[in-house]
């Protein structure tokens, strides 16, 4: 255990480098200032690991970075412990005897590979054993059942997703909109690779060769750690037959009905693996746009994945730039934590966006032109709700057609 502990607190003798900024970092740094215990919550390597270095290396600027414990449970040696939390104990008197120091924060990471956690951290947060503890799960019932009833009033949870538009242009040192512009070839490039190879942290610096051969192990790995283990699926492989349907039929609509007819599998199967692939972030369910909560339930739904990395790893999207597209303006309005649904009845809108009090209405269209604008813009015009916004989102155009604008990606979420 205590080579395991040494190898995962590499802070202990020196800070971490060569981590990207992150926009929600600030509202880490701002949460510091609560007791409550600090939860990440996203799909496997959205970089929430990478949020706890740069919180400890913030943390190690002003006390003993001794003083900070972080220990990464997905690690194979915790296997043995994971359904006993009393091991928790074992691991920070192992870490203690190490520094002779007291452990002031505590950081846990992939919290949920030791079953009855919740029961341990509530009891160190109540006893005040240490100033803050931070965890992080890849998998949303990490805040259901035990944990919700537990430690209810006492964390304070925040998403994290992969790189966001916003934050690669920082990463490649685009911070205005006039820069924007000047480098526009350069920006057009970041949002192609954003549609083929999407924005996960450690994928994002590989080289293209590269890229969907991690991206296919990332996939695999949370098909079978975060929702066939998790779940208890048993029909792994018609499972995995579900999965790849949606993977290679994104947008489209669909009944729990059809898709059970599609890979013969039942309605009540369907559900529940769905519900299994939306619970680790990977895919997300949108809902028709309706006031009427039956309506949305009984009407046909669409599905979008959280990155489009995974999308070359059903039938080749790569050039389908419409869908490609149509996908990634959905994964950035979801990083940006907007209530998103479609519409598909009197017209067909891509999405239907609440944001504070307004409601904004988005087509998606990668070029628009004479064959498809009475379509795209239809399918805003007959909407038979009111809308504060409307846009028609574009791979790189840019004009006003009556009370619509048409935008590119690049502009729409530069900020």
């Amino acid at each position: 255990m205590n080579n395991v502990i040494i190898s995962q607190n590499k802070h202990w003798e020196h800070g971490y480098k060569n981590l990207y900024d992150r926009d929600v970092f600030q509202k880490l740094l701002t949460n510091l200032q609560t007791k409550h215990i600090q939860v990440l919550q996203g799909i496997r390597r959205s970089g929430k690991s990478s949020l706890f270095k740069l919180l400890i290396n913030h943390l190690s600027q002003t006390i003993d970075p001794q003083e900070i414990l972080y220990i990464n449970l997905d690690d194979p040696f915790f296997t043995k412990y994971s359904n006993d939390p009393t091991s928790f104990y074992e691991i920070l008197q192992a870490a203690k005897k190490l520094t002779q120091k007291e452990i002031r924060y505590l950081f846990l990471d992939e919290v949920q590979a030791i079953e009855g956690w919740e029961k341990y951290v509530k009891s160190v947060y109540d006893s005040g054993e240490f100033k803050k503890i931070f965890i992080t799960g890849s998998n949303s019932s990490l805040l259901n059942g035990a944990f919700a009833t537990l430690l209810t009033g006492r964390y304070i949870s925040t998403k994290v997703y992969p790189l966001s538009f916003h934050e690669i242009l920082h990463i490649n040192g685009i911070t205005s909109f006039l820069e924007l512009n000047k480098h526009l070839p350069k920006v057009l490039k970041l949002v192609d690779d954003m549609m083929l190879y999407g924005s996960f942290v450690e994928v994002y610096g590989l080289q293209d060769e590269l890229k969907r051969e991690v991206l296919s192990s990332y996939y695999e790995t949370i098909l079978l750690k975060d929702c066939v283990a998790n779940n208890q699926i048993r029909d792994i492989k018609g499972f995995k037959e579900l999965s790849f349907y949606l993977l290679s039929n994104l947008t489209s609509l669909y009944s729990y009905a059809s898709l059970a007819k599609a890979v013969t599998l039942n309605d009540k199967s369907i559900k529940e693996y769905i519900q299994a692939l939306e619970d680790c972030y990977l895919f997300r369910e949108l809902k028709l746009f309706s006031y009427s909560l039956k309506e949305q339930m009984n009407n046909k739904k669409k599905l979008y994945l959280c990155d489009n990395g995974f999308m070359n790893l059903g039938y080749s999207f790569s050039a389908n730039h419409g869908k490609l597209l149509e996908n990634l303006v959905f994964s950035e309005l979801q990083k940006h934590g907007l209530e998103i649904y479609f519409y598909n009845k009197e017209s067909e809108c891509d999405f239907v966006v609440k944001k504070e009090e307004k409601t904004i209405a988005l087509q998606v269209c990668y070029e628009l032109n004479d064959q498809n604008k009475t379509r795209e813009l239809n399918g805003i015009k007959k909407l038979p709700f009111d809308v504060q916004e409307k846009y028609i989102i574009t791979y790189n155009q840019k004009e006003t057609i009556d009370d619509i604008k048409v935008v590119s990606f690049w502009e729409y979420f530069y900020t």
